[in-house]
Order: structure tokens, then C-alpha cells, then sequence
């Protein structure tokens, strides 16, 4: 059994502020430890049930928050940026489950460290029309690629959400939003048994079929706090206005995700705010 893990990082055990999360922060050193921590808990879930390979994604911020001498042995890393795929880099076919870690709630949600993949620079994110974050265009690039999610961690409204995409994501709640920067926490050791024992769960149990796209191509769309970002963006070629701050794009998954990706980096080149403000 292959299993691929994206680790986040807002919705790690106990992170709570922009300083536990960011290269620079003041708690950053020990929420980098934190994190491995959370991810070292979903390898052991995953080794107990099986898995012959294991490959961890950094999937937050620089994507060089994990510490290779800090991950379980079991597992493969994949560090640094640019990725094609980002947050789904290295994932194929061939593997047979997804495992989220630290995952966060989409932009506007009542969630620690609410946002959808830019911080304050994307407001609103729809795909097919219905309203979408991280987990939910991660969920359904993954599906496109044929590998189901199996377990999602990460606070109460990133649970919420990932079960309202898909009811069949094993969720783990390892903090309570109290704000966007402000939780209830469980003890560290509590969440990282509840994340090891719901990957052995979900792996061991019979695999479910990932929850296919819609056939053919998807519209995602995205609303830019930035008027400029959509103007700019609106030079690449298929991408078309909804209005002054809002692009849309046709086309399949998971190559809708990569062209997603390029829109982030535009809009990176033409901000350079700081993600949460």
C-alpha cells in the first residue's frame, strides 16, 4: 500500500497564531517541531496498517517547514518550492490513499488561520460554482488523479468542511476555533494518538473509491482582493473576467490546478503583503 501525505501546517496540535507558522515568527522553530510531530503520528497510523510506502509533501508556506532528521524514518520527503503540483506534489495513480495533516478552513470560515492558500490576497474561491478552499480543490484534484482522501486533521471548521465535501473522510479534531487566531486545545499526546489510530482505521478498512469530478472540464473561479491581480491575469490565455476582481478558468483537473498555481505566483509577484493581516 502507497500512501501520500500533504502536511499543512495551520491546522497542526496547538498552532494558533501567524508567528507559530512562519519562517521568522517568534514560535515558528517550535511549531516546525509541532508539525512533525502531528505528521510523525499519521506515518505510525499508516505503517500499523500496512503501508510499504510512504511519501510526506511539505505542502505549507515555503514548503521547507519539516526538518528531514525530524521525520519518522518510514517515510520519503518531499521539500522546497516551486512544485508544479504544490500541495500535491509527487502524487500519482499508483497511490492508494490520501492523508491530510494540519489542514485549515477556507477563506471567510470562522477557523484558525482561515484562508485559501494566499492569505488576505484571495477572497472568495468557487469550483462549478460551489464555494471551495484547500481541502476542497486538494479533494477534488486528487479524486482527478484517482486517489481518494482518506483522513483529514486539523481544527473543528477544516473537519466541518472536509465533511461536508466528502461525508467519507475520515476526520481528526486536533483544536476548537475560538477565532481566527484564538483555540481550544487538546493535549498534544491526545490529538497525536486520535491522528494515529484514525489513519490505521481509515487504511485498514476497505478502500473507497475516490469521489470522481464532474466528467469532463470544471470552472474554478477566484475573487482577488486586488483588481490589478485580475487584470494581470487575465493575459493568460483562457482566463476570462466575471468582474474587476474576479477570474474564471475552464478546463480538467488536475491540470486546472496547475494553471491555478501560476495565477498564485502572479499574484505573489504583484503583492508581497504578508499572508495573514
Amino acid at each position: 500500500m502507497r500512501v501520500y501525505v500533504s502536511a499543512d501546517m495551520e491546522g497542526i496540535t496547538g498552532l494558533v497564531d501567524a508567528d507559530d507558522v512562519q519562517p521568522g515568527g517568534r514560535d515558528y522553530e517550535r511549531g516546525r517541531a509541532l508539525m512533525a510531530e502531528d505528521v510523525n503520528a499519521a506515518v505510525r497510523g499508516a505503517v500499523r496498517a500496512g503501508a510499504t510506502e510512504i511519501l510526506v509533501n511539505d505542502a505549507h508556506g515555503p514548503m521547507r517547514n519539516l526538518l528531514p532528521e525530524a521525520l519518522h524514518p518510514a517515510a520519503r520527503l518531499v521539500r522546497g518550492k516551486p512544485k508544479r503540483m504544490s500541495m500535491l506534489e509527487g502524487l500519482t495513480a499508483g497511490h492508494d490513499a490520501l492523508v491530510c495533516v494540519g489542514h485549515h478552513a477556507r477563506a471567510g470560515a470562522l477557523g484558525v488561520l482561515s484562508h485559501s492558500f494566499m492569505g488576505h490576497e484571495i477572497e472568495d474561491m468557487w469550483l462549478d460554482d460551489r464555494p471551495v478552499g484547500e481541502i476542497g480543490l486538494v479533494h477534488a484534484t486528487a479524486a482527478a488523479v484517482g486517489v481518494p482522501m482518506a483522513v483529514l486533521t486539523g481544527d473543528d471548521a477544516a473537519c466541518a468542511e472536509a465533511t461536508e465535501w466528502d461525508p467519507s473522510v475520515a476526520t481528526v479534531t486536533v483544536k476548537y476555533a475560538r477565532d481566527r487566531f484564538a483555540a481550544e486545545l487538546r493535549p498534544p499526546g491526545q490529538a497525536r494518538r486520535a491522528v494515529e489510530e484514525a489513519v490505521v482505521a481509515a487504511l485498514a478498512a476497505p478502500p473507497v473509491a475516490p469521489t470522481a469530478p464532474p466528467d469532463g472540464p470544471v470552472d474554478l473561479t477566484v475573487r482577488w482582493q486586488s483588481a490589478s491581480v485580475a487584470a494581470v491575469l487575465l493575459d493568460i490565455p483562457g482566463v476570462t473576467a466575471v468582474d474587476a476582481r474576479t477570474v474564471r478558468a475552464r478546463g480538467a483537473l488536475p491540470g486546472l490546478y496547475r494553471q491555478f498555481g501560476v495565477w498564485m505566483r502572479v499574484a505573489a509577484s504583484l503583492t508581497g503583503r504578508p499572508p495573514y493581516c
